[in-house]
């Protein structure tokens, strides 16, 4: 991984990636792409992250977009596996076993915008500019934006902001559903960020993983079918010593003591 473009720090039960261009306003490169992917697979296999925070080095943007310049001398064919590579990004970042909150502090456009939609929260500060301008460049989301951006608003807003390329500020992202949250500044969102992870690693982390699949995979599915796989995970919940340890403790008036729980003080 290239600390240069993709820096993570590990301060358990928290991981922090940052996208680190900031002179090309943290752009998506093949390069930054292939470090995210490199991160996600070093990260999926620490036992002590409870949860990952994903952001952009400070300045005007969390990640504006896809590299302009590097797509613009692609032909069809590398312009799908540029597509394709952007995919796997976001792919992963659902497949992640721990929650992953896109901390959000200036532009989140095109690719940067298909990448929180990736995460399982959003959280932003007042400066977060959120939009979809591919049809801007002759182009459309190619990172899962039209997919992700429809399952998260709505069809005929996505279809909106996808058809304009039009920019939405924080507090409308907040008002139709794209930001869980607003936080005056950027130390506080990634406070906020850690304060919910910090109380996510107190759980069972098998517990946690099994209903984040859950809540993924029964996207886009008929209810009956998210009910099927809803209840393979609750079988699945049957298997884990956590759940034997979590209703004896229950039952027992007293606190857990969860095998996969990363161990933090109480606040």
């Amino acid at each position: 991984m290239d600390q240069q473009t993709v820096v993570v720090e590990v301060q358990a039960p928290v991981a922090t990636v940052t996208v680190n261009r900031p002179r090309a306003r943290n752009a998506l490169s093949s390069e930054v792409l292939t470090g995210l992917l490199d991160a996600l697979a070093e990260l999926r296999g620490n036992p002590a992250i409870a949860g990952v925070i994903l952001t952009g080095a400070p300045g005007p943007a969390f990640v504006a977009g896809a590299d302009i310049r590097e797509m613009a001398a692609m032909d069809p064919e590398r312009g799908a596996r540029f597509g394709a590579l952007g995919q796997e990004v976001t792919r992963e970042l659902e497949r992640l076993p721990v929650p992953v909150i896109a901390c959000v502090d200036g532009y989140a456009l095109g690719g940067g915008c298909e990448i929180a939609l990736a995460c399982d929260f959003v959280y932003a500060t007042p400066k977060a500019v959120f939009g979809q301008p591919e049809v801007l460049l002759g182009l459309i989301p190619g990172f899962g934006g039209c997919v992700r951006l429809r399952r998260q608003v709505g069809p005929g807003r996505a279809r909106e902001l996808i058809f304009t390329g039009r920019h939405v500020d924080a507090a409308e992202a907040h008002r139709i559903g794209l930001v869980n949250e607003l936080f005056d500044s950027r130390e506080a969102m990634l406070g906020g960020a850690r304060a919910t992870i910090t109380a996510v690693s107190r759980n069972s982390r098998d517990a946690v993983a099994l209903a984040k699949n859950a809540l993924n995979a029964g996207r886009g599915h008929s209810v009956d079918t998210g009910l099927e796989l809803e209840l393979s995970a609750f079988r699945l919940a049957f298997t884990t010593p956590d759940m034997r340890e979590g209703t004896t403790a229950f039952l027992g008036k007293r606190e857990p003591a969860f095998r996969s729980r990363t161990a933090v003080p109480a606040e």
